[in-house]
């Protein structure tokens, strides 16, 4: 967290809706996560993906209390990015805003119904992949969430790019590739983000996805800042 560039990073999720931040995990902190993967009880529940033509793999959302580390990312990453979210609802017109806290954030949601945790981890082998989707779970979202890579790119996997598409009305979709390294994160956007037209700000459609891994195995922690009804 010490060695975000955070200015970078807005200006970065403002141009193309997405922004690397560098290390956030250690190799040692990515292991423990992935040894999680195996531990029933520490999850509420379990998705795989080809059941329900979301793509191949599997994906895990961790159940209350969260592992410590990925508690205090969660807490640590959202007084960040509200001042973002805050502004991007601003320049598309929305009402809602984002108070500095997560925990006041969360309130909102378990007030509204929203009280099953969305931190996840999710694991791909070859010939696995995640659809293009958008990760929605009520009526209260924050429009930016965090991933994680867990596992070392040529070395424990091949393939498995994280891929986001935009939307921008009457053109055609746009493809962002987004390489990681162990440990290496990056933010994005949820569903939308504000984009400066000719006649001002409008909305584009983000939708993010895993292409198809051809060797290996690989492993990602998913930071989600509200929680599921």
């Amino acid at each position: 967290m010490q060695g975000i560039d955070w200015a970078a990073a807005e200006a970065e999720l403002d141009a193309v809706g997405v922004a690397r931040l560098g290390p956030l995990l250690s190799a040692g902190e990515c292991q423990t996560l992935v040894a999680l993967c195996d531990e029933e009880a520490r999850f509420r529940s379990r998705v795989v993906m080809a059941r329900h033509g979301f793509g191949r793999g599997e994906y895990q959302y961790l159940a209350y209390p969260l592992p410590d580390r990925v508690q205090a990312l969660r807490e640590a990453l959202y007084p960040r990015l509200a001042p973002i979210a805050n502004r991007w609802n601003e320049r598309m017109g929305l009402p809602v805003r984002y108070p500095a806290a997560h925990a006041d954030f969360l309130a909102r949601c378990h007030a509204a119904g929203q009280a099953r945790p969305t931190p996840l981890l999710l694991r791909y082998g070859p010939g696995d992949y995640n659809c293009l989707h958008q990760d929605l779970y009520g009526e209260h979202v924050f429009p930016l969430q965090v991933v994680v890579l867990l596992s070392a790119p040529g070395e424990d996997f091949t393939g498995g790019e994280f891929v986001l598409t935009e939307q921008r009305p009457r053109m055609q979709s746009r493809a962002e590739v987004v390489p990681l390294g162990l440990g290496e994160a990056a933010v994005f956007a949820v569903a939308q983000r504000p984009v400066q037209g000719s006649r001002g700000d409008y909305r584009v459609t983000m939708r993010h996805g895993v292409s198809r891994l051809r060797s290996g195995a690989r492993h990602t922690l998913g930071i989600i800042f509200h929680d599921a009804a």
